[in-house]
C-alpha cells in the first residue's frame, strides 16, 4: 500500500510527523502549477544531472512517491511543498501537469523538521545546507543540540561539528557548497585567521583532508609560539574555545585568578553569533 511505502521510505523522524500508522494517508492529484516552494526548504542546490535522470524515470514510471505538501497560507488553492521539491521540478521537466500529493496540516516548525529530516535521511543536503537547517531550528524554533540529536537521529558531536562550519567565512562556505573542498577540509580551518587563503591552496594543490590538518596545525603552532609564556592549561582551554566557536580567543589570567576573555570578531555576523551563543546558554 502506498501509505506503508511512504512511511517506510521516510524513516522514524518523518513517520512520526505523519502521525499514527493506523491512520490512512490520503493521496490526491494536484496540478503542478498549484504547488509552490517551501520557504523553509534547507536544500538550495539541485544537481542538473540527477534532475535529468529523475525526469527520465518519471516519464517511464510516473511519480512513485507522493510529494508532501500543506495548504499555502498566503494563496488559497495553492499548496506549499514540505518534502519532494526535487520530484516536483523533475515532473515539470518530464512534462507532467499534475502529481500525487499527501496534504498535511502542519505548522512552520513541523514543515522545517519534515524538510530537514527527509533530506538528511536521503543524504540530499550538502554540508552547509544541513548546518543552516540545524541553525534555523535553533534560532527560530527553540531547539538545542540535544533535542536536534534525538530528533534527527545523529550524535550530539555530529550536530556540534556540523554547526561549527557556519563560523567560517561565507567564501569558504560557498567552496564547500560547490564541492570544491569537503566538510572535513573546512573543519580543519576553523579558528585560523587566513582560512580563505588556505582554502584556495587546498583547491590549487588538491590537498587531502589529512594534508590540510597538518597544514592547519602548523599555522596554529605558529600562533601558540607567540604566546608560549601562557599556562598550558589556559592555552588548551583557549584553543578548545576557538575550535568550537571559530573565533580568535584570548584568555588573560592574573595571579589572583581574575582576568578577561576576549573574542575577536571580523564582522557583524560573527558578533551576532557570539551574542546568540551567550543568550542560548545563560
Amino acid at each position: 500500500m502506498i501509505e506503508n511505502r511512504l512511511k517506510k521510505g521516510l524513516g522514524r523522524g518523518l513517520s512520526s510527523l505523519l502521525g499514527d500508522s493506523s491512520k490512512k494517508i490520503q493521496t490526491n492529484k494536484v496540478a503542478i502549477k498549484d504547488l509552490v516552494r517551501n520557504q523553509y526548504q534547507p536544500r538550495k542546490h539541485f544537481s542538473k544531472e540527477s534532475l535529468e535522470e529523475l525526469s527520465l524515470s518519471i516519464k517511464e514510471q510516473g511519480v512513485i512517491q507522493p510529494i508532501i505538501v500543506r495548504p499555502d497560507k498566503s494563496s488559497e488553492g495553492k499548496y506549499e511543498i514540505i518534502a519532494g521539491e526535487r520530484r516536483w521540478l523533475a515532473s515539470q521537466n518530464a512534462g507532467l501537469h499534475e502529481v500525487p500529493v499527501v496534504v498535511l496540516d502542519v505548522d512552520d516548525v513541523k514543515s522545517l523538521e519534515f524538510a530537514i529530516v527527509e533530506n538528511v535521511q536521503r543524504q540530499d543536503l550538502n554540508p552547509i545546507e544541513e548546518s543552516r537547517g540545524y541553525q534555523k531550528l535553533i534560532d527560530d524554533f527553540n531547539y538545542n543540540q540535544e533535542k536536534l540529536s534525538k530528533f534527527i537521529g545523529k550524535s550530539r558531536s555530529y550536530i556540534a561539528n556540523s554547526l561549527r562550519l557556519l563560523a567560517l567565512p561565507e567564501e569558504v562556505l560557498v567552496m564547500v557548497e560547490k564541492g570544491e573542498i569537503s566538510a572535513g577540509h573546512a573543519r580543519s580551518l576553523i579558528g585560523l585567521n587566513n582560512v580563505i587563503e588556505i582554502a584556495k591552496k587546498i583547491i590549487s594543490k588538491k590537498l587531502s583532508v589529512r594534508q590540510t590538518e597538518i597544514l592547519s596545525r602548523q599555522f596554529r603552532n605558529k600562533k601558540l609560539k607567540i604566546i608560549h609564556k601562557k599556562d598550558s592549561n589556559l592555552l588548551d582551554l583557549q584553543k578548545s574555545i576557538e575550535e568550537k566557536t571559530g573565533l580568535n580567543v584570548n584568555i588573560s589570567n592574573k595571579k589572583d585568578n581574575s582576568g578577561t576573555i576576549t573574542f575577536e570578531y571580523k564582522d557583524l555576523d560573527q558578533l551576532d553569533k557570539i551574542i546568540k551563543i551567550i543568550k542560548n546558554n545563560y
